[in-house]
């Protein structure tokens, strides 16, 4: 099974207390450690402009800024964005930044993508919040767009949301016909109808009944087009929160409830809790069991989230030494 993890930039709530200084040697260090060993093969930040689960004024680093970042301090892992919003950023645009991205990093980023959900901030930088079917209808115009410019250096294209006349880009990726296409999220009409056509990846809930569920869903699709769904490489992000034992589990979460009602208090005990009914807690040999049922239903890559990751890397450490090895071969 393919790992990847996440990179706290903010988002939620995982630089508080910490100088905005001195953010960028915390995320750097961390990109920089997955970078060093062999567990990771990818790291990932989200693509947000306000914190959750509230917008209350938390830092939030962007995401495209932090792909260039990471890429000039680090040589070998892989860089993703869980996801991109489409409608924040012009397709052809989107498409030159992921491109200089791929270049800095020497052909090292994979684009996650996406029609958006938080409302709160679409109205706040003044994007407006269409209807759920608009915004993956810009999905996928912009995806289309951003494959001619990948492919071809050049795109025109007249749709309903886009347009583009002879948009150009030069050079092209490192990485022929561009970055891997992941396209996030479960919706069944039309998410994962984009994802069947276009994707290499996939990325929707972890929860296996769910999971099981989106995968079928996913491979009527692609039998409609004609393609093989194991073409697709299917994914989930999962947070992680993991001791040595069920004391220690119970241990982190004391910390993480208390370091969420320095940011959010009235929400801090609930969050908590929904990271308890997460499917990745507990134990590593807890882990490692479900690691395992979740790669007969077909997970090949889970990304991995600790929210603890900014201030303690003895979760994330391990996982590396206890969990990873256990499940590199599924």
């Amino acid at each position: 099974m393919r790992l990847g993890l996440f990179v706290p930039q903010g988002w939620r709530q995982d630089l508080t207390g910490i100088e905005p200084r001195d953010h960028w040697g915390v995320m750097k260090g961390l990109a920089q450690h997955a970078d060093e060993g062999d567990v990771w093969e990818s790291i990932w930040v989200y693509d947000h402009f306000h914190s959750v689960p509230e917008p209350n004024g938390e830092a939030v680093h962007e995401a495209w800024s932090l792909i260039n970042a990471f890429g000039a301090v680090t040589s070998r892992v892989r860089l993703g964005q869980m996801c991109t919003c489409m409608a924040y950023r012009n397709p052809a645009y989107l498409a030159k930044v992921a491109t200089t991205a791929d270049i800095v990093s020497g052909g090292r980023v994979e684009m996650g993508i996406g029609g958006g959900w938080y409302e709160h901030e679409w109205l706040a930088y003044g994007y407006g919040f269409p209807r759920a079917g608009v915004r993956l209808a810009m999905l996928d115009e912009g995806v289309q767009i951003m494959k001619q410019m990948w492919t071809n250096g050049v795109a025109t294209f007249a749709g309903e949301h886009y347009t583009v006349d002879g948009a150009q880009l030069s050079p092209l990726p490192l990485q022929v016909d561009g970055p891997p296409l992941w396209i996030a999220g479960g919706g069944e009409t039309k998410t994962l109808r984009i994802a069947a056509e276009h994707a290499a990846y996939t990325n929707f809930a972890g929860a296996p009944d769910e999971f099981t569920h989106k995968s079928r869903v996913l491979a009527d699709h692609c039998a409609a087009i004609g393609r093989d769904p194991e073409e697709i490489v299917r994914s989930a992000n999962y947070n992680v929160v993991i001791g040595e034992t069920e004391a220690e589990v119970d241990d982190r979460f004391a910390w993480i409830e208390e370091h969420l009602s320095l940011t959010v208090p009235e929400k801090a005990a609930q969050q908590a809790e929904e990271l308890r009914r997460g499917y990745l807690v507990g134990t590593p040999e807890q882990v490692v069991e479900r690691l395992q049922h979740l790669s007969t239903l077909g997970l090949r890559y889970a990304i991995t989230y600790f929210a603890d990751a900014a201030y303690d890397r003895r979760s994330i450490e391990l996982f590396e030494q206890q969990v990873a090895p256990a499940v590199k071969d599924l």
